[in-house]
């Protein structure tokens, strides 16, 4: 079972990475939270990894911090949320996020993840209720992560990427394009990290 793994990130994209490490290249799966805070294309990178093990494949899932995989998880204890829809969820909403929701029976904050659903949303919240106390020992303070997103590019390769993780999210291209032009018009500096969450919280704010 594959638990972490240290190497050199050798391509990245929104919802995908592959590290190579000992002359072999791991495709890895990652939530927008993790992707944030990714080094360049070329550095060193180290992520805890969770192992899935299908009839058809084995797919590896990467997480920055270990609040995130525990969370991953969680999540994925739940009926009818797979990997997809678990990174999903974490690519909108923090592990400190997730359980905020889930202890104040906050639904709809949940339902509001793309692909989710009212009914899966209400899974969560009633099988997991119970289950959040050791995530909140272990996760992470809200910090800013300006610096790491820094490195992930500006001008129009910035709002590619941000365009290309809200699509891989759910969003059809032409709303996803529409709410990251509107906030980089306000916003120009903005990292990608930002720009990624407020053109999140402006679709979100129009569902």
């Amino acid at each position: 079972m594959i638990a972490a793994i240290t190497g050199r990130l050798r391509s990245r994209d929104s919802n995908r990475i592959v590290v190579e490490t000992g002359g072999i290249g791991y495709e890895v799966f990652v939530p927008l939270s993790t992707f944030y805070r990714l080094p360049m294309t070329g550095a060193a990178v180290s992520l805890e990894i969770r192992q899935v093990v299908r009839e058809d494949a084995l797919m590896l899932y990467g997480f920055i911090e270990p609040a995130e995989k525990l969370a991953f998880d969680l999540l994925m204890r739940v009926q009818h949320v797979g990997p997809k829809l678990a990174l999903a969820i974490l690519s909108v909403l923090s592990p400190e996020e997730l359980v905020a929701a889930i202890g104040r029976e906050d639904v709809a904050r949940i339902d509001a993840v793309p692909g989710v659903g009212p009914k899966v949303a209400e899974r969560v919240v009633r099988e997991l209720r119970d289950k959040i106390a050791d995530l909140k020992t272990i996760a992470p303070a809200a910090e800013s992560l300006d610096g790491a997103a820094a490195g992930n590019g500006s001008g129009d390769a910035r709002i590619d990427d941000a365009v290309s993780a809200l699509v891989n999210l759910g969003y059809r291209p032409i709303e996803a394009k529409r709410a990251v032009d509107s906030i980089i018009k306000t916003a120009r500096d903005a990292t990608l990290e930002k720009l990624i969450r407020d053109s999140l919280t402006l679709l979100l704010g129009e569902k």
